[in-house]
């Protein structure tokens, strides 16, 4: 049995995913905005001259923290928006180097996660499968790190990070799947006219609810600013809402999620011989079961017969590692909160959500619903405080403002456009590849992510409706991770030579 135990207790996040997909638990009544912009003078920043080692290769670069102003046209200011530059300086025409625009999602996260854990050339330091060590924490130099590829570019959107409404505006005309795609898009334009970067190959790359941000900036991007971009990096990736919400009368998440629970039940030693000696193998075969004779069960409803019943909960109880009394009383159902809370009930464990390989123990192992997610535990802590010391002490950003790493402020979040829908924003990009067949899109999974589970990328992307020879378009990889997939020392390697390989295509010689 592995396991990647945790010996301390946090406080359950606002959102459910990191980076993040929070769409299932609401958050608190968001507090008054009283420190919006405006509320500090404006102080005149310089870059910061650095070098990191990536590939054994030097680079060369600045890091520039700063905020833009975004204004209407007629100037009233609307907001300032934090971000942190990568800029490599050993180039002779910094004007034709890709850049890549980096966020996270929540929504209501900052950047701090693909900033310090994946893409910058800086890394927090976590144990080689993703542990935390104990505090205080450090920082290091990404030998992994894309800034080889490409200049970086990390956005907090409005009211997370320092970023902030200005004075007087209303923060909701931010907190919205279209008013977030409108700003960002903004933010984006701006920095590439201030910054020279229009003759520059553009990439976007997301993470969780960042991927649905993705999407919807390719569209925006295209027909608001005539912006066209070359590359769009999706980790961890929801754009089609219906195949994560366990809703009644939705049974699609349930062969979607399943996978991912066999890989889990894989990693925790709770599979029979032999399904536990190749993961890939038990994966394809799980995968055929899910789309096949498991959909067509939930399709039936009632109307399934008993004997074909037993053979489904049989076979799902093999497949998740739970007793087929529990799947037999969860109507061949099993939703995330019950899973993490099931898998490992008779010794008192919970798995995590992010990232399932991890562990914790709740007050209560009897309860229907995890008390906190132990991954997210995991990172919390070393993030926030490495980010923290990191903008003031090296990059010399200074403010009293919280630092908002993954805030419920942004609550409640519009989803005016998508009233009585679910959340669908592929077609976005569908139409986005087919107006400019030069994008390329790169997707990340983690095998061990219960949060935006590999299979359910998956089924988007093969409902996606692309043409034949645009379907070429789309790359995917897999990580035995989970939903940060680069926390873990190997799939951060792999990341980075996948990364190379697609900025390779991507990115015009």
């Amino acid at each position: 049995m592995r396991t990647i135990q945790l010996t301390s207790l946090a406080v359950a996040p606002l959102l459910l995913a990191c980076g993040a997909f929070g769409v299932q638990e609401p958050a608190g009544e968001a507090p008054a905005a009283s420190d919006q912009a405006g509320t500090e003078a404006a102080v005149e920043r310089a870059p910061v001259a650095r070098s990191v080692t990536i590939d054994g290769v030097v680079v060369a670069y600045e890091a520039l923290a700063d905020t833009l102003e975004l204004k209407e046209e007629d100037g009233t200011g609307k907001a300032s928006v934090f971000f942190v530059a990568y800029t490599r300086t050993d180039v002779e025409d910094r004007s034709a180097r890709p850049i890549t625009f980096c966020f996270n999602g929540g929504p209501g996260s900052s950047s701090v996660w693909l900033h310090l854990g994946a893409l910058g050339p800086r890394r927090v330091k976590m144990g080689s499968e993703g542990e935390a060590p104990p505090p205080p924490y450090e920082l290091v130099d990404n030998e992994h790190s894309i800034l080889d590829l490409s200049d970086l570019v990390f956005i907090d959107p409005v009211t997370t990070g320092y970023s902030r409404p200005a004075k007087g505006e209303d923060p909701a005309q931010f907190h919205g799947v279209s008013e977030d795609v409108e700003w960002v898009a903004e933010f984006i334009r701006l920095y590439t006219t201030r910054f020279e970067r229009w003759g520059s190959p553009k990439l976007l790359a997301g993470e969780s609810y960042g991927t649905t941000r993705c999407a919807g900036l390719a569209g925006e991007l295209q027909e608001r600013h005539g912006m066209y971009l070359n590359g769009i990096v999706l980790v961890s990736s929801i754009l089609d809402f219906q195949t994560a919400h366990f809703d009644p009368g939705n049974d699609l998440p349930y062969p979607l999620f399943l996978p991912s629970y066999a890989a889990t039940a894989w990693f925790h030693g709770r599979l029979d011989e032999a399904l536990s000696r190749d993961l890939r193998r038990t994966l394809d075969e799980v995968e055929e079961f899910a789309l096949g004779e498991y959909a067509s069960a939930l399709m039936r409803g009632d109307g399934l017969g008993q004997d074909a019943r037993q053979r489904v909960v049989e076979k799902l109880a093999r497949y998740t590692g739970l007793s087929p009394s529990y799947v037999e009383r969860s109507n061949l159902r099993i939703r995330i909160g019950r899973f993490v809370k099931e898998l490992r009930r008779d010794e008192r464990v919970t798995v995590g959500r992010l990232d399932s390989r991890f562990t914790g123990r709740d007050a209560d192992a009897a309860g229907e619903s995890y008390e906190y997610d132990p991954s997210y535990a995991a990172i919390q802590g070393p993030y926030t405080a490495t980010l923290n010391h990191y903008l003031r002490s090296e990059l010399g950003f200074e403010s009293d403002l919280p630092y908002e790493i993954l805030t419920g402020r942004v609550q409640p979040w519009s989803y005016a456009d998508y009233q009585n829908q679910y959340v669908n924003v592929a077609e976005t990009l569908r139409g986005a590849i087919s107006r400019n067949p030069s994008l390329r899109v790169f997707v990340a999974s983690g095998y061990y992510d219960l949060a935006t589970p590999y299979f359910a990328t998956r089924y988007t992307f093969a409902h996606l409706g692309l043409e034949p020879e645009l379907r070429g378009n789309v790359t995917m990889a897999y990580y035995e991770s989970g939903h940060m997939m680069y926390v873990r020392a190997a799939s951060l390697a792999k990341l980075k030579r996948d990364l190379t390989g697609f900025y390779g295509a991507a990115v015009p010689r």
